[in-house]
């Protein structure tokens, strides 16, 4: 059995949604070619015994074909059509509904009945009203939608109108923690102090993962408590915003901005709680890489993490600056142990594995099924 895994861009911002399909991909080892497909950036190194993406180094422009860049899209999926005919793969794996639209058309005029296309939902996306008759193109049965959390799911639902599966992504623990450093050994890679309350953030830098109100809450804490220290690691847009509110803030000795780190899952357990005060989250893999270390979780109350989480989670509104002291507060006062291991009962990420590897390896062979939200 043959899949290509196609998916929008190389590069950081993209990271996540790379981690979800190379999960993915991972079960058909042994089991077929697997090949992936970069619409647009450049190579990047990849590790001893990866896939070599091809890249297709394509813009913008181009892949979105509006105005008169359309015959220039015509001519693109031309190429495409020759590439997947070519290919003759069983399935194909698209991020999400920007790749579906550039691809779903290409396939409709292809003579391949066996194929099967599965759309992965990473997060919310713009539902324009010709989607769902674009995606009616394809026969019921060699279609799945698929959203990564039951949250994400019912929404798209509402907005497309028909059914998403809801089959939501998990990590494999096993792997994750194995490479998991000690507390000392990551704390001297960030260059942080071993003996200071090590508050932690993982994801990119911009608007939507809420960083800036962090600042003002570890501003307020800190007339409280004077060992502590905020890392967030990663890199994007909102940088130079979060450096000048830093220096506005005279928190320079207090924060450390790690940039983008590929050792990062390496890392949590430099940690003594994970911040994840997101204004809109798919399903927010952090999350789940804090509670497999074993570091307790103060996130915001998206659906997504509280479908996650439960009665064990904490949560606050993305900009509720004294409600994050508060709980910030709150956990640093409890038995942090004791908060992490109600965690992990609630996610119980062995089973979550399970049922991701079953439901994918179901999804992916002929006559699969899923339920439907």
């Amino acid at each position: 059995m043959s899949i290509i895994s196609i998916v929008w861009s190389s590069g950081k911002a993209y990271a996540s949604i790379h981690k979800v399909h190379e999960q993915i991909l991972s079960l058909m080892a042994d089991k077929g070619e697997v090949h992936t497909w970069m619409l647009q950036g450049r190579e990047e190194a990849r590790g001893p015994g990866s896939r070599q993406p091809v890249y297709w180094r394509l813009s913008t422009r181009v892949l979105k074909g509006r105005g008169v860049w359309r015959p220039w899209q015509w001519w693109l999926q031309r190429r495409l059509a020759h590439s997947i005919e070519r290919s003759n793969p069983k399935v194909l794996l698209l991020d999400g509904i920007g790749v579906a639209r550039l691809i779903i058309p290409v396939v409709a005029g292809l003579h391949l009945s066996r194929l099967k296309i599965v759309v992965v939902f990473h997060g919310q996306s713009r539902i324009r009203r010709s989607d769902p008759l674009l995606l009616g193109t394809i026969p019921a049965h060699r279609l799945r939608l698929i959203a990564v959390s039951e949250a994400l799911a019912e929404s798209l639902c509402k907005e497309l109108g028909g059914s998403v599966s809801a089959m939501r992504t998990a990590m494999n623990p096993y792997a994750f923690k194995q490479a998991l450093i000690s507390r000392d050994e990551a704390r001297a890679r960030l260059g942080i102090d071993h003996s200071c309350i090590l508050l932690g953030g993982v994801g990119r830098l911009v608007e939507e993962k809420g960083y800036l109100p962090m600042l003002d809450a570890l501003k307020a804490l800190s007339c409280i408590r004077a060992d502590l220290h905020l890392v967030l690691v990663g890199d994007g847009e909102q940088r130079s915003e979060l450096e000048e509110r830093i220096q506005f803030l005279e928190l320079g000795p207090m924060v450390t901005l790690a940039g983008h780190r590929e050792d990062v899952a390496k890392l949590y357990q430099a940690f003594d709680v994970m911040l994840i005060p997101s204004r809109s989250e798919g399903l927010g893999l952090v999350l789940q890489e804090a509670v497999m270390a074993h570091v307790p979780v103060v996130s915001s109350d998206l659906p997504v993490f509280v479908e996650q989480l439960g009665l064990s989670g904490v949560y606050v509104s993305p900009n509720d600056v004294l409600g994050w002291v508060a709980a910030i507060e709150q956990v640093l006062n409890s038995d942090l142990r004791m908060l992490a291991n109600e965690q992990y009962r609630q996610l119980v990420p062995e089973d979550a594995w399970e049922q991701f590897c079953h439901g994918y390896a179901e999804l992916l062979s002929d006559g699969s099924t899923v339920k439907a939200s």
